[in-house]
């Protein structure tokens, strides 16, 4: 992100010096030499640490469409704004963040009236006009909902957050970095079709150092702590349309920084090599902990591991696919030949059941469409009963995850911990089946169940599944012990293995997209911390209304739901109503059971032995402490 420095090695030079003494006018004058040092001290060694990546950056502009690589190395370059840990976000180069509590963040009361630009009811952006419902000053639910007239004005909230950033911070070309470079960023970004800004009615420098931001009247932002737009070197990118700075080298390949680290080299296909920034905040406190890092790309993971075994990679980033060596890893790691870090990432498996198929869009037809499989929740809820998901976690993941209650992590602040946890149980499974009205016809508990007075299915129907996924290693093993465990319910699965590109394709011939499937075994995750209760909600089903576009894969629709879903994204961190209402959705999910969690996704790294203070935090970039990463010699300072 910075110009190339070229580093000059200064050797030690040493002055000759000779002092003159005079004893009297008419003696000669004595020459006194000082003596000159035995030995020249040697400068010390610099200090590298290599890190290697599964792919190459895709680009390191900091407002395009990174990829993880990208990310990581950005992580080591600009050091923040902010970093998310254990799910709770904390100040970078910020002195705090924002809250209610400590003033810095506001919801004052403003007038609105007809033609105002406000967010509705709904959340969608719109020109206020006689019918558009909204909520008044003071409303957080949909109960205090009111229908605009169109006539006169209404009172409506608006958010106002102040952010102070930290004095004295400076570019990596030694540039003071001020407020101007964050409205800089801000409107480099300002005509993208974007959520935040499009909900942002101003922003703007206060001071050098202070900035605020303007809500849209009734926009309530959870994340308001969080809009902060990222410096951006006016100074350096200014000359150049917003259009321009994805290409040019400048934004796009070498981009200054105010991080631990800035851009000396990138050879494309092969390593970026990342020096100390001589402007670095943290310089004065010892930071960096290490003079040079090397990146490299290794997409394979058994090149990699060869590497790290070899000293030529200290690091294995989380972006190399390590799930399947995850035994010999712990195997490294009891032989203290290399250490194993393990997260349960923001990214949940889970087995959607299609509840609502697209062809049932037009009306649900028993003669024509497939059979309504899991119309009658205890259907549902066997299924689950019935999924051995403590064997998925023991016998593939080697017991280093857990079995998630739902879409919310167990550590998160939001997780009701009083949700019900299904664990296997075959024959609670078969007794659900039986309430809905299913079978063991032939007293034969191999086969399937069938249809008897089940709802919305025809008499004598087996129970025989399509079930889609991918044909990963990972994945035919887990659809071995789920194959397995259903069977005991007397549930047969038709396993259709598809490449990546196939299952998510889109619709209407999608089987993801386009709500084409029984049971699918599928990834969801998120980028941010707040709990995406949006992947369940009604509005995220495909459809051909919305291009086949959205989460809710499973056709799952709730009024309830989605009002509880609503009112928990309109709420703020530091209200009661959060909690409460994204533990709301929480139990209604969990009730309903439109997709079943498996487990959360690994996040796995591992580095050599002597390399210290790596910390893997499951809601953070896996280099988010980079300057504080030392190895050797460089961990007794």
């Amino acid at each position: 992100m910075n110009k190339k420095i070229i580093l000059f090695f200064f050797a030690t030079a040493f002055i000759l010096a000779g002092c003159l003494r005079f004893q009297s006018q008419t003696e000669t004058p004595t020459l006194t030499f000082t003596a000159l040092p035995t030995q020249i001290p040697e400068p010390a060694a610099e200090t590298a640490l290599t890190v290697c990546l599964g792919r190459e950056p895709n680009t390191l502009y900091p407002f395009g469409e990174l990829n993880s690589a990208a990310q990581s190395v950005l992580a080591a370059i600009y050091d923040g704004p902010f970093d998310t840990l254990g799910y709770e976000y904390q100040p970078v180069i910020l002195t705090q963040m924002p809250s209610l509590e400590n003033g810095d963040a506001q919801i004052v009361s403003i007038t609105v009236q007809d033609e105002s630009l406000v967010v509705d009811a709904e959340g969608n952006l719109v020109q206020l006009e006689a019918g558009t419902q909204v909520r008044p000053s003071g409303c957080r639910s949909d109960d205090c909902v009111v229908t605009f007239d169109g006539t006169g004005s209404l009172e409506m909230d608006q958010m106002v957050v102040t952010f102070r950033m930290r004095p004295n911070l400076t570019w990596s070309d030694g540039t003071p970095l001020t407020a101007d470079d964050s409205v800089f960023a801000f409107e480099i970004l300002q005509n993208a079709d974007e959520y935040l800004i499009e909900r942002t009615q101003a922003y703007e420098a206060a001071d050098a150092q202070t900035l605020q931001w303007w809500g849209i009247p009734g926009f309530i932002d959870p994340t308001y702590s969080t809009n902060f737009w990222s410096p951006a070197p006016k100074h350096l990118w200014g000359e150049f349309t917003s259009e321009e700075l994805p290409s040019v080298d400048i934004a796009a390949r070498s981009p200054v920084g105010w991080g631990a680290y800035q851009i000396e080299e990138w050879i494309p296909g092969d390593h970026i090599t990342l020096t100390k920034n001589p402007y670095y905040y943290l310089n004065e406190s010892g930071y960096p902990a290490t003079d040079i890092v090397n990146i490299r790309f290794i997409p394979d993971p058994d090149t990699a591991l060869t590497e790290l075994i070899a000293s030529r990679c200290d690091i294995l980033d989380p972006s190399i696919n390590l799930d399947s060596h995850l035994g010999l890893l712990l195997e490294m790691q009891a032989a203290e030949q290399a250490q194993v870090f393990v997260a349960g990432g923001t990214t949940v498996e889970w087995l959607g059941l299609g509840l609502a198929p697209a062809s049932y869009d037009d009306g649900y037809d028993q003669s024509k469409d497939r059979q309504n499989f899991f119309a009658d929740k205890h259907t549902r809820a066997a299924i689950a009963y019935c999924l051995d998901r403590q064997a998925i976690v023991d016998n593939v993941l080697f017991g280093m995850t857990t079995v998630p209650a739902g879409y919310v992590p167990a550590e998160h602040p939001a997780f009701d911990p009083n949700l019900p946890q299904i664990s296997y149980d075959p024959e609670t499974g078969r007794s659900f089946l039986e309430l809905a009205g299913w079978r063991d016809a032939d007293d034969d508990p191999a086969t399937p169940m069938r249809a008897v007075n089940v709802r919305n299915v025809a008499y004598n129907t087996p129970l025989q599944l399509d079930y889609y996924t991918t044909g990963s290693t990972q994945r035919k093993q887990i659809v071995e012990i789920i194959e397995k465990s259903l069977a005991e319910c007397g549930i047969g699965l038709n396993v259709i293995y598809l490449s990546s590109n196939e299952l998510y394709t889109g619709g209407p011939n999608g089987v993801l997209f386009g709500r084409n499937f029984d049971l699918a075994e599928y990834a969801m995750g998120v980028e941010g911390i707040e709990p995406p209760c949006n992947w369940f909600a009604s509005d995220g089903i495909p459809t051909e209304d919305n291009s086949w576009a959205g989460t809710n894969i499973t056709g799952f629709s709730s009024e309830a739901y989605d009002e509880a879903c609503r009112e928990a994204q309109s709420s703020l961190r530091d209200e009661q109503t959060y909690i409460a209402t994204h533990r709301q959705a929480q139990v209604i999910l969990s009730d309903e059971l439109p997709a079943i969690p498996l487990f959360h996704r690994l996040k796995i790294a591992v580095a050599r032995p002597d390399v210290c203070h790596f910390d893997l935090d499951p809601s953070a970039n896996s280099l988010w402490n980079i300057e504080s990463i030392g190895k050797g010699e460089t961990c007794q300072k």
